[in-house]
């Protein structure tokens, strides 16, 4: 039997990190990853299953139920997660789940993690069945089953306030598997299409240990992959796959913790790698800048911005130049070729330095609003309220945005300014 870390609840992990850079999730995917690992495992560290049952159902969804069992596993206890559905559940397209997501009154940021999940696998799919990615009809991965593992597992995220995810290297087995489309070589071709510039490796098992949904989770979530970062480690969750493998525990191992900081950050500052993307353009309609950069933000950009040049002949042009990680750069060289006319990129690779932050949710009088929290070298704190947040308070009040930002922000100092409880 494993050892047993101290449970935290949801909220007592929002609470616990609050003084520190954000809550670092680490995948150790040993045996795999599916969606439903994904859920157990999540639900493994505390979430609640009635909760989430019920922010689910604000998708036009048929009905459904998670079964939630506890199990074991060569003596290591995990959750095994089903989602529970009377008949078959009906493929679906992407513009069906687009419409379906974006029209749902899950919270912004959960809207945008499952929606550049399901992105991440129309593009796969188009470039495998060599269709437009409009045109992309999803099969089993637009079933009910797999649309709750993904949307569950952007809401979990929200729950446990994850701000950065890293995983292991991903193992594959081997055989074959069958679908719709017939019967198909493990690793899946959607699979390995997902786990481009992932780090994979083989598995003398037959059968699928890394799901079409648990790539597409993983790959759109994961910022680095390889070796568990430093961190202080808080709690740790299982979740459990259906399969039995002789001599193999089928498990999911996600770890909850706080990242620490390397010798040379020890002055207050965070630093990382980044790659730069760019290119000049000046023969595109200006409408499709706006569509662009909603693109890119939802392939993995870290951020988007255009800047005036004049260009030969003394053109008025705009340079793009794009941030990522290392990983979603194959991804956003593809959007940028695919929706603009720009027919050459440059890439450079940059430091970044940074301010520690963290984006939490706060009950303040105004109502539950997302703040970012700045800590500057000295400890010193500067809250940030969220656009969207502040425009709904200043609608709400009736009040003007910039004073909305300004109550936001007194009222965040003002609970950071009273004693702390949460030892």
């Amino acid at each position: 039997m494993r050892k047993a870390l101290t449970t935290i609840s949801p909220d007592r992990i929002t609470a616990y990190h609050r003084r520190f850079i954000g809550v670092l999730a680490y995948f150790d995917c040993f045996s795999g990853i599916s969606g439903n690992m994904t859920l157990g495992a999540f639900i493994d560290l505390g979430v609640s299953v009635d909760k989430l049952e019920h922010d689910l159902s604000l998708l036009s969804l048929e009905p459904f139920t998670l079964n939630v069992t506890p199990v074991e596993q060569h003596g290591i206890h995990a959750m095994h997660c089903e989602v529970v559905i009377e008949g078959r559940s009906p493929s679906r397209t992407y513009a069906d789940i687009q419409m379906m997501i974006g029209d749902s009154a899950l919270p912004e940021s959960v809207k945008r993690r499952a929606l550049s999940i399901f992105n991440r696998i129309a593009v796969a799919e188009s470039g495998i069945h060599g269709c437009a990615v409009e045109d992309v009809h999803f099969h089993e991965v637009g079933a009910l089953d797999a649309i709750v593992d993904i949307v569950g597992s952007a809401l979990c995220l929200e729950y446990l306030s994850i701000t950065r995810v890293t995983a292991s290297a991903l193992p594959q087995g081997h055989g074959f598997v069958d679908c719709r489309h017939g019967r198909l070589p493990l690793p899946a071709p959607a699979t390995l299409s997902l786990l481009k510039d992932i780090p994979v490796y083989g598995m003398d098992i037959e059968g699928e240990l890394v799901t079409p949904t648990g790539a597409a989770i993983i790959a759109t979530l994961g910022e680095q992959f390889g070796p568990m970062p430093p961190m202080k480690l808080s709690a740790v969750g299982y979740g459990a796959g259906k399969r039995v493998f002789p001599g193999h525990p089928n498990l999911l191992r996600v770890m909850l913790g706080t990242a620490l900081k390397p010798d040379s950050e020890q002055d207050g500052y965070t630093s990382d790698t980044v790659q730069v993307i760019e290119t000049t353009i000046d023969d595109m309609n200006p409408e499709i800048f706006g569509y662009l950069m909603e693109a890119l933000f939802s392939n993995g950009a870290l951020d988007v911005y255009w800047i005036p040049v004049y260009m030969k002949k003394n053109r008025p042009g705009t340079l793009i130049q794009v941030l990522c990680h290392e990983s979603r750069l194959d991804t956003l060289r593809d959007v940028l070729f695919r929706e603009t006319t720009t027919i050459g990129l440059r890439v450079s690779t940059a430091c970044r330095w940074m301010l520690p932050r963290e984006t939490v949710t706060l009950s303040l009088p105004v109502g539950r609003v997302a703040v970012k929290r700045i800590t500057l070298p000295g400890g010193e704190t500067r809250w940030v309220p969220e656009y969207e947040a502040c425009r709904r308070v200043a609608r709400d009040h009736d009040i003007p945005i910039r004073r909305a930002y300004e109550r936001i922000a007194n009222e965040a100092a003002a609970i950071e300014a009273k004693p702390r409880t949460d030892h």
